[in-house]
């Protein structure tokens, strides 16, 4: 009897999934699919086609697969190689608390290329034997562990969500940012507050009634945000982290470098000097570098390559603009993929890593993924190679080699969790 196990079958989204599939023939060619409906209703999947071993068995920690969306010994490579069937489109969980992401993994007794939805439309014949699967089996894949509880942030002028692990506390915590699209963006506090730190996954525009569009970043805001988080009973102070990645990350530099209670920062794809939109805080002014769309390439899918349109921040257009982390008290890590086609975020990394250096400073550490692309997220997260962002006329290359990106997801993610750990202090953690 043919069977098809995975383990677990309700997860954490950043924990591993075991898949092995028994009762098969030796030697006979297998495909394993994935597939799941994200919240816009757009399709995602991934194959991978194996030999069955000696004894009728695939199991996806010890055989390589032999083609498909990858080849190798890919344990997690059906839920990294997903692929949208429509062009441009990010998977994101939007909704973190209330469902997971429902994963269907299939298996076939061949060498199977699923059609898709339009060659179904046009072909009405029944599918073939072959095409029909010998098991089934569903996986909830989780943003949040049982318990996290998430409470909507809405006092002063601060909007956002507040993630808490389940218990007394206190915990270490955390402010959580993304980039350029704007809006909130949740997983990753959810991931962050699973592992045991309390998340403010922070807004700064284009969310509830803040600016549409970010014309001036004020750090008093932020400021605003880390005071509120410190004084929550269940957060541990005194100190905070802070993580973003593309204009979080920027940000994030420059509250590391102005607020003292950020002790420990992690920038994941962002440029060290105010880019687009000038910073202000109290007395201080940092003008924005300018954007050089001259520089913009569009590829042949019709995409923005911009990894040159911030510029060189060595040059001297980029002086006045430099964000002064050698006056950081705490400790920055750098995270980037030298395949980032939205800015040449290793360049910028560094180029502020040798700043700090040169007014005696140690606190800056780099990890660098060749063919990782701009968008590093938690293990197990598809590659998005280019997708739409609001406002953006184009679609936004991000670049990234599938394989090595999905290393480098997972390899930076359990270095990140040590490196806040070790700045913060001990998280509590909880699993599904």
């Amino acid at each position: 009897m043919v069977q098809l196990m995975v383990t677990p079958e309700r997860s954490v989204a950043d924990s591993p999934v075991w898949i092995r599939a028994l009762g098969l023939t030796p030697s006979q060619p297998v495909t394993l699919h994935s597939s799941l409906i994200d919240e816009k209703g757009v399709k995602f999947e991934a194959r991978a086609f194996y030999w069955a071993n000696e004894n009728g068995e695939v199991d996806v920690k010890e055989a390589s697969a032999v083609g498909g969306d990858y080849t190798g010994m890919c344990p997690m490579g059906l839920f990294w190689s997903l692929k949208p069937e429509k062009m441009f489109h990010r998977l994101i969980k939007r909704d973190v608390i209330g469902s997971p992401f429902h994963i269907q993994i299939s298996l076939f007794g061949s060498f199977v290329l699923m059609p898709s939805a339009k060659d179904t439309a046009k072909d009405t014949s029944l599918p073939s034997a072959k095409d029909t699967p010998l098991a089934t089996c569903s996986v909830e894949r989780w943003f949040v562990a049982p318990g996290v509880e998430r409470f909507q942030i809405k006092e002063g002028q601060v909007r956002g969500s507040l993630f808490l692990p389940p218990g007394p506390g206190p915990f270490p915590g955390v402010i959580d940012m993304f980039g350029g699209g704007g809006g909130l963006i949740e997983f990753r506090a959810g991931l962050l507050a699973s592992q045991g730190f309390a998340v403010l996954a922070l807004a700064y525009f284009a969310y509830d009634d803040l600016p549409r569009a970010l014309m001036e970043v004020n750090l008093e805001y932020f400021e605003e945000a880390a005071k509120l988080l410190l004084k929550h009973p269940k957060v541990k102070g005194p100190g905070l982290g802070v993580i973003g990645v593309s204009k979080g990350s920027e940000i994030a530099l420059a509250l590391a470098s102005f607020l003292q209670q950020i002790v420990a920062a992690v920038c994941i794809n962002g440029p060290t000097t105010i880019n687009g939109s000038p910073l202000r805080f109290r007395d201080i002014y940092i003008p924005a570098v300018r954007y050089y769309p001259e520089k913009f390439f569009i590829n042949d899918i019709g995409a923005l390559d911009g990894c040159q349109i911030f510029g060189d921040p060595e040059d001297e257009a980029h002086q006045d603009s430099v964000i002064p982390l050698e006056k950081a008290q705490g400790q920055i890590l750098f995270v980037v993929g030298e395949d980032d086609h939205a800015l040449n975020s290793k360049l910028f990394a560094e180029s502020a890593i040798a700043r700090a250096k040169k007014h005696g400073k140690n606190n800056c550490t780099l990890l660098s993924y060749p063919k990782a692309g701009h968008l590093i997220e938690p293990p197990g997260s598809p590659l998005c190679t280019c997708s739409r962002i609001p406002g953006h006329p184009k679609p936004t290359q991000w670049g990234g080699e599938m394989e090595p990106h999905a290393k480098a997801q997972e390899h930076s993610w359990k270095e990140i969790l040590k490196f806040l750990e070790l700045h913060l202090g001990p998280a509590g953690s909880s699993n599904v």
